[in-house]
């Protein structure tokens, strides 16, 4: 088991440089090979009300137009001592962990990014409650109860939750619960757990249930699919034969061996929405990691856009790693060596 946890710890490591490597590819090599300059490149710094002299001087103080590979080390070294942008008029510090400085509002982007993880972290988790709990729970019954009309209604809603775009279905139920009903909240507004609970559910029921309803429906149709499945199998057949109950036959067997699909979709779903939830929180303005990306990218503000892509990729790669682990207390066909 430990020299399992080792080799995925170590796999994780090497996914992570090779994810930095393509990130900063995407944002800096790419642009070149479509015909950026150095410049280009420094007016997403140094922001679009600056004239062509500043941002000159914005790309040669920055380092632009230094080969690649450096670029690279000092972007990476900045991630953990820190970094100093001299972009011309002055020169602004970025402390560890420097994951960008924006030059439009002068601050650095982690600081940014600590303050709306709560927002996206209450988002992601509420819902992912939510969806497995009831995505899970209709799969399974509409394995057992194949045929009937209750599997042929919950997989025909389940299937109109995976075609409706989650921007539909917001405001649709932004327009019919909360601004004709008045039953919940208008969105726009977060109240951290700590200070009202109340308030930070009230606030969330409705984005929790928009977003559970997407993911749920794709979960039941995963564990109806695995359910029958693994049901059909000849190890079920003999603990029904040995007289085990019928309950401990759905769960203990049919059910555990049927999960393995399901966690590792539950991880990697996880992990993207805790790197932002991107049409979520701009459909309901939620102040998360997912609308921080969105209104960076209408301001220019290119650092704020990288930093949420390598915290999103950082939460993919990690719950990756969770999941792996995971597979052998799920699924007892696997066996760790």
């Amino acid at each position: 088991m430990i020299a399992y946890i080792l080799r995925r710890v170590l796999g994780a490591i090497i996914t992570l440089f090779v994810v930095s490597v393509i990130t900063f590819g995407i944002f800096f090599l790419i642009p070149r090979w479509a015909g950026g300059s150095a410049e280009s490149l420094a007016s997403r710094y140094v922001g679009r009300t600056a004239n062509e002299e500043q941002v000159r001087v914005a790309a040669e103080k920055l380092g632009f137009n230094d080969p690649l590979w450096e670029q690279y080390g000092r972007w990476i070294k900045g991630i953990f001592v820190g970094a100093d942008y001299n972009y011309g008029p002055g020169v602004e510090h970025c402390p560890a962990p420097c994951f960008g400085y924006s030059f439009i509002s002068r601050t650095p982007v982690w600081p940014d990014l600590v303050d709306r993880m709560p927002v996206t972290l209450s988002l992601a988790i509420g819902a992912s409650i939510l969806w497995l709990v009831v995505g899970v729970s209709v799969g399974v019954l509409s394995a057992l109860k194949r045929g009937t009309i209750f599997d042929r209604a919950s997989m025909g809603i389940a299937l109109a939750g995976v075609s409706l775009p989650i921007f539909f279905t917001g405001l649709m139920a932004l327009a019919i619960f909360s601004y004709k009903l008045g039953w919940t909240a208008p969105g726009g507004h977060f109240t951290p757990i700590t200070q009202n609970p109340a308030d930070w559910a009230y606030n969330l029921i409705l984005p929790w249930i928009t977003l559970a309803f997407l993911f749920s429906a794709a979960y039941a149709r995963l564990t109806r699919a695995g359910m029958l499945e693994t049901m059909s199998e000849d190890y079920v057949r003999t603990a029904r034969a040995k007289g085990v109950p019928e309950r401990r036959v759905v769960t203990r067997h049919g059910l555990r061996a049927a999960l393995t699909p399901i966690v590792t979709i539950f991880g990697l779903d996880l992990g993207l929405l805790l790197g932002g939830a991107v049409l979520t929180e701009s459909t309901f303005s939620l102040p998360g990691l997912g609308k921080y990306a969105i209104d960076g990218i209408f301001a220019g503000d290119f650092p704020k856009v990288m930093g949420v892509t390598l915290v999103a990729a950082l939460f993919v790669v990690i719950f990756n790693l969770v999941v792996d682990i995971l597979y052998a207390v799920v699924d007892p066909r696997v066996r760790l060596s």
